[in-house]
Parts: structure tokens; sequence; C-alpha cells
């Protein structure tokens, strides 16, 4: 993640304790972090571990601001009426608290919360990050015990669009959806309506596919090849009622460097949220072209554009089929 596009401006990390059969407890840091190189290091491997996930959701603040009060405290802290970040990130981290011994969490870990510039977008991150008991080596060369962050036991971590929030966009929070209890604790703690259209969705997954197909600079079968295997996936999915994975999908599609797919899946400019059952009707484009004007309407294969069976002549705008059925060849002659 380029530190350039990401400005940390403030920052807090609290603990949550949760041992076997006691409730949470909390040890709360009075005042902001100093925004050093390590606290800028922190909040930069937070961010690029959130965004290495793949099972994302994406929402809105729900409407009753007494059952999910997160709403209600932003909205003090960014007019400044008598909430700072250090007083905002204590309630938030209570809150927590109380979330956790309703779900009956199993682990505690570090409350990370900051408010970072992201190239000019004003963003609020909370996550909760896993501790691991580790070993350290002085500079004397003597060998203790020490507790580092976990970075890969992410529990859970929330991004909130402040400037969509003000805007009143359809969706500026996006999470970890996780796996079981986690990731439903997170969703219920930041108050998130999961917003998910599966046609729109399904839409922008097809673009997403699409535009990384042309960025691969492949032969076109190979191309055509890749976004088969896109729709025949998705397609069994939508049949079966069953929801995308992208990491799945990543290594049916582009087995070779499922990897490579997997980060254009999951780029945040990609706004893609898993989960969703794919639409069949939608995932057309995939294989297909399909296009009507006033008098006339066509549809046909990707693959036909290089077998010769359609040619399209972009300088005299016109477009050659070949192969015409018989029947359709009676028509034509009789009309």
């Amino acid at each position: 993640m380029p530190v350039s596009q990401h400005t940390v401006t403030q920052l807090i990390v609290h603990r949550l304790v949760k041992e076997a059969e006691r409730p949470a407890s909390l040890i709360c840091r009075p005042v902001n972090c100093t925004l050093d190189a390590v606290a800028v290091r922190l909040v930069e491997r937070l961010c690029g571990q959130y965004e290495s996930r793949s099972a994302k959701g994406f929402g809105r603040f729900e409407e009753d601001e007494e059952v999910f009060p997160l709403a209600r405290w932003l909205r003090a802290l960014v007019s400044e009426q008598g909430l700072d970040f250090a007083g905002f990130s204590q309630q938030v981290a209570q809150h927590l608290q109380a979330i956790a011994d309703e779900e009956e969490l199993e682990q505690g870990g570090l409350v990370v919360v900051a408010r970072i510039d992201e190239g000019g977008a004003d963003c609020l991150w909370i996550a909760l990050v896993a501790e691991e008991a580790g070993i350290s080596v002085s500079g004397g060369l003597d060998v203790s015990d020490c507790l580092h962050v976990d970075f890969a036991g992410l529990q859970g971590a929330g991004r909130i669009d402040l400037d969509g929030w003000r805007r009143g966009d359809e969706r500026y929070i996006g999470f970890l959806r996780g796996r079981g209890k986690g990731g439903a604790f997170f969703k219920r703690f930041l108050g998130c309506s999961d917003v998910v259209v599966a046609l729109q969705e399904t839409k922008k997954l097809v673009a997403t596919l699409s535009h990384f197909a042309d960025q691969q600079q492949l032969e076109p079968t190979r191309r055509d090849s890749l976004l088969e295997r896109a729709h025949d996936y998705l397609d069994t999915l939508g049949e079966n009622g069953e929801p995308v994975s992208f990491e799945e999908l990543a290594r049916e599609v582009y087995p070779e460097q499922p990897a490579r797919l997997g980060s254009a899946l999951n780029a945040p400019e990609a706004r893609l949220a898993s989960g969703f059952v794919p639409n069949r009707r939608a995932i057309r484009p995939l294989v297909r072209f399909s296009a009507s004007g006033e008098q006339w309407k066509v549809e046909f294969d990707r693959s036909s554009l290089h077998s010769g069976a359609v040619h399209y002549d972009p300088a005299t705008d016109t477009l050659v089929l070949s192969g015409v059925p018989d029947y359709l060849k009676r028509m034509l002659e009789e009309g």
C-alpha cells in the first residue's frame, strides 16, 4: 500500500482482554498514539491485510442509532461537538467489549481505531487484531518472551468512507465477513445494514473480469477461454443458489496465476462484495454479445469473432454474419 496515498491523521490502540469463561475487560489508552514510523507501519500492515481478504461486505449504517450507536458517536466526532478522537475511540472499544460478551467471543486483541486520508478521501478504520506470543532478543542477546501483533489474525475490520457517509451514498461501509461468528459480530458492532444487490454486483464482477482479461494481453482464444470458464463457474453457482467466493473463482478461472486475478477482484477500486449468488442473466456478456436497433436484433458468441463466423468492420460500420442456416436463407429469399 503506497504511503503517499494513505496518510494517517489520528491513531489510538486499546486492548480487549478476553479469557475463557470470563467477561471481557478493557485496557484503554487515554491519548492518541504518536504518529511515528512504527504507528504508520502498523496501519499500513492492517490496511494491506484487509485489502488482501476476499470475503468482504458493504453497506450503510442501520437507522436505529440507539441499538447501533456508532453513527451517533461518529456524528459527534466529525462535527466536533464535545467528542474528541480519544473519547470516541473509548466509546467504540466499550461498545465492542459489550458485544464481545454478548456474542461470547473466545479471543480478545488490540482495538485499532485510525483516521486515514486515502488520496483525499476521509476514512475511519476500526479493527480487532489478535496478539501472539513470541520471543525477542535484546541488544545484549538476552532472550525473553514478548507479544507481537498478529496481522494474519485479523478478527474483524471495518472501513467507513466518511465522505460517502456525508453525501448519503448507498454504500460507504466495508467490512470483513469472516467465517462463523467473527464476521457477524463485527457487522453488528459497526451497525452495518448489509447492502448487496445480486444483479448490480454481478454486473460489476463481469466488468472486472472483462477488464482483467484485457489487461493480460492474452491471445484471443485464451481470453475467450478465460471468460468462458468464468461464465460456466458463475452459471453453476447461480443455478445452485450458491454464493461466489473470489478465492475459489480465481482458482477456477485463472489457475495458472490465481493470485493475480484475486488481487484484481479484491482491489479497493473494484468495490466488489463477495458472498452474493450470481445473476445468471447478468453473466451472459462474458460469452455473448447481444444488441438491438430499431429494426433488428442480434446475438452471437464472442468466439465467433475469432472463428470468422462474425466479422465487424469499424470502417464501414457493418457486421457480417457467415454460415447462415438454410431456414433463414429461405425466409430471406421469400421476403
